[in-house]
């Protein structure tokens, strides 16, 4: 949608996405560390988040093709107009086609979770594709527009193929921490810069912005920078808070198997000493 709204939907689901990314990749990867080698066998727990990871992108792709579609001023499913000659609403049709592809890979992620007969890493090349349709649209999306229009779609490019290489490249480097959290701040930084383009282009209050002063232009571009700071800084806070949080439960889980085990001990002599008092 060519308003506020249509940049803060996708923004808010790539926030969320990234954010999510971090918690059960931190969460993975701290399991990883604490198991013996040789173990491959993924706990369960994992696996449910996988599902409601994939389910939750398959609905917020439904809502976000829905919405474009079906919005008062949404083309309501009609692609040309025989009327007219004319096509209908096609910015409306490229974020429908930008949903789909994230509903193809959430379903990706479902299958693989599912079925051991998927290959591993489908869900990495489906994400991949994904980001790569996104770009790919976004790049045609803003020919022959006003300057700094233009420029700053052509910033988000930088995160989404970049998010698009680094999920390529998880499919053959696997469980790699650094990789994985890149790919979480990357979906960051596409949400809160969906927020900037929203905000440049359709302010809420104040003043317009002047779509063609080079200064603004300067100003947006240092801008980008100043929100992947932000990015890796809310990552690396809650990739920390998240490992703090884990090892905590993991020692306090710790703690009660031996006590356990020692109140186990502790009834299994006394019984031992009964037993001989007993034969006595």
């Amino acid at each position: 949608m060519a308003n506020f709204g249509g940049h803060a939907i996708p923004g808010t689901f790539f926030l969320l996405y990234g954010l999510w990314l971090t918690v059960k990749h931190t969460l993975r990867h701290n399991w990883r560390k604490n198991q013996p080698k040789g173990r491959h066998k993924i706990p369960p727990v994992f696996n449910r988040m996988d599902y409601f990871e994939g389910g939750l992108t398959i609905f917020a792709a439904f809502v976000g093709i829905m919405v474009e579609q079906f919005v008062v001023d949404g083309p309501h499913a009609h692609l040309y107009d025989q009327g007219n000659h004319t096509w209908v609403k096609l910015m409306n049709w490229q974020h429908s086609t930008m949903y789909l592809f994230f509903g193809i890979s959430g379903s990706a992620c479902v299958l693989t979770t599912a079925s051991s007969s998927v290959p591993v890493g489908v869900d990495r090349l489906a994400l991949s594709l994904a980001l790569f349709v996104e770009g790919f649209l976004f790049y045609y999306h803003v020919h022959h527009r006003p300057a700094l229009d233009a420029h700053i779609h052509t910033l988000l490019l930088v995160a989404v193929f970049g998010g698009s290489g680094s999920s390529m490249l998880e499919v053959f480097v696997r469980d790699h921490i650094i990789l994985e959290l890149f790919r979480a701040c990357l979906l960051v930084l596409q949400g809160s810069w969906f927020y900037q383009i929203g905000f440049v282009l359709y302010p809420l209050s104040g003043p317009e912005w002047d779509l063609t002063l080079h200064d603004n232009i300067m100003f947006v571009t240092m801008c980008f920078c100043w929100h992947f700071a932000m990015a890796m800084l809310t990552v690396a806070v809650t990739s920390f808070l998240v490992g703090i949080m884990s090892k905590r439960c993991a020692e306090k889980g710790r703690n009660i198997e031996i006590g356990m085990r020692t109140t186990s001990s502790n009834s299994n002599s006394q019984k031992a000493l009964l037993d001989e008092s007993d034969e006595e």
